[in-house]
C-alpha cells in the first residue's frame, strides 16, 4: 500500500478515498468540524476548552483515548451544548453531507439525538427539520459539484432518558421526510433494550427498521437484548458477540471455532454488525483482546462469516473517516479489493432502504470498485 502527497492511501493501485462507501454507523455530534465548534460556541456564549482549530482536535483526540465509553461519551457535552438552534443544526448537517462526500460515501445514514438538542427552544419536531434541511442542502451542494450522496436520519433515543417512546414517535412521523430507522444510544451497561420494549414492539408495528447499540460497552447479554426485545435488525457494534465465539485451536490462518448459540444466531441470520474499528479501540471494547488495532476481532468475525461492515462512529473525536478505517483494516489484516469491496456490498445490504435501492447501491459499488 502506498500513500499519495496528499494523504489519501492506495492499494493495488486504486485510491480508497475515490472507492464508493456505504456508511450506516455515523453519529450525527461525533462529526462536527472542530472549527465550526468554536465559531457556534463563541456565537452561543459557550467556552471551549481551547481556542483554536488545532489545539480542539487535540483536546478531542485526549477525550477520545480514555479507555472507557464513559469517558470517550463527556466531550459530547461541549459538543451538543452548542446545537441548540435550527441554524446550528442545519449548518453542522450540511458540513456533515460535504465531508461525507469529500469521503467517497455515496450514501450514509447520520444518526443523531433530537433529545439533546431542545435546550434553546426548539421542538424535537423542529429540530429534525432542521436537520433534514441541512442534509438536503448538503445533497445539492455535492450535485452541483459534479457528485452524488444520498444521506438519511436515523433517530437515536438515549437509553437512560425516559424519553424513548416519544422519540420512537418521532421517528415514525417523519419517516417520510427523511427519517429511515431507530437507535438507542448511551450508556449501555444496565440500561438493556429491554427497559423500552414498548417502544420496539411500536415500531415493529409501524415496520420502522431498528439498530440498537450492543456489545460495546456490555457483552452477550445487551446482544441478546437487542435482537429479542429490541427487534434490531442490525447491532450497534456488536463487537463484543466474539465473547461467544471459543477458539479451539490455531493453526496458521486456519481458526477452529466453537459457536455459542447467540454468535452462531447472529451469524447465521446475516445479522450485520456496524463495526468501528478506531472506536472500538479507543472506548476498550476490544480490551479483552488486547490494545492494537490488530487484536480487533474484527478478522475473526469475517472469516467465520458474519456480515461485518466498516464504520467510524464519531469522525471528530476518533479523528478518522471511512477512508482512514479501510486503510487501518488493510495495514491489520492485509486486506485487498475483493475484501473491501465485500465490506461495502455487506453495507449497502444492511441500509434501512427498499430492496430495489440497495440493489442500485450494490451496483453503484461493483461499478466504482471495477474502474
Amino acid at each position: 500500500m502506498t500513500i499519495d502527497h496528499d494523504g489519501d492511501r492506495k492499494v493495488q493501485g486504486l485510491s480508497l478515498r475515490a472507492l464508493p462507501k456505504v456508511s450506516l454507523h455515523d453519529h450525527l455530534d461525533g462529526a462536527v468540524r472542530p472549527a465550526t465548534i468554536l465559531e457556534l460556541a463563541d456565537a452561543a456564549g459557550v467556552t471551549a476548552p481551547e481556542r483554536d482549530e488545532k489545539s480542539m482536535r487535540r483536546w478531542f483526540r485526549r477525550q477520545s483515548e480514555a479507555g472507557s465509553l464513559t469517558e470517550y461519551l463527556m466531550s459530547f457535552d461541549l459538543v451538543t451544548s452548542v446545537l441548540q438552534s435550527e441554524q446550528a443544526l442545519t449548518r453542522v448537517a450540511r458540513e456533515f453531507v460535504a465531508d461525507l462526500a469529500a469521503d467517497g460515501v455515496i450514501y450514509g445514514e447520520v444518526r443523531w439525538a433530537p433529545e439533546q438538542h431542545l435546550a434553546g427552544g426548539l421542538s424535537p419536531d423542529d429540530a429534525v427539520r432542521a436537520v433534514q434541511r441541512g442534509i438536503e442542502q448538503g445533497e445539492d451542494d455535492a450535485d452541483a459539484a459534479g457528485g452524488s450522496i444520498r444521506v438519511a436520519q436515523i433517530l437515536s433515543a438515549m437509553r437512560q432518558s425516559d424519553r424513548v417512546d416519544e422519540i420512537a414517535q418521532l421517528a415514525v412521523r417523519h419517516r417520510e421526510r427523511g427519517v429511515v430507522g431507530f437507535d438507542i444510544a448511551g450508556p449501555e451497561e444496565g440500561f438493556p433494550p429491554a427497559r423500552h420494549r414498548a417502544a420496539f414492539d411500536y415500531l415493529a408495528g409501524e415496520f420502522l427498521p431498528v439498530t440498537v447499540h450492543a456489545g460495546e460497552a456490555a457483552g452477550a447479554a445487551s446482544i441478546r437484548s437487542a435482537l429479542i426485545d429490541g427487534r434490531a435488525l442490525r447491532l450497534g457494534h456488536g463487537v463484543r458477540i466474539a465473547e461467544d465465539l471459543q477458539v479451539i485451536e490455531r493453526e496458521g490462518d486456519e481458526v477452529q471455532v466453537q459457536f455459542g448459540d447467540l454468535a452462531r444466531w447472529v451469524r447465521d441470520r446475516e445479522i450485520p454488525l456496524e463495526l468501528s474499528p478506531s472506536s472500538n479501540l479507543q472506548t476498550g471494547a476490544i480490551a479483552q483482546w488486547g490494545d492494537q488495532l490488530a487484536d480487533h476481532p474484527f478478522d475473526l468475525l469475517y472469516q467465520l462469516g458474519f456480515s461485518v461492515t466498516v464504520n467510524v462512529d464519531n469522525r471528530t473525536m476518533s479523528a478518522t473517516s471511512l477512508t482512514r478505517e479501510l486503510a487501518l483494516l488493510v495495514d491489520a489484516f492485509d486486506y485487498d479489493l475483493d475484501d473491501l469491496e465485500t465490506f461495502q456490498f455487506n453495507a449497502a445490504s444492511a441500509a434501512f432502504l427498499p430492496v430495489e435501492e440497495r440493489e442500485e447501491l450494490v451496483e453503484m459499488i461493483a461499478e466504482g470498485f471495477a474502474r
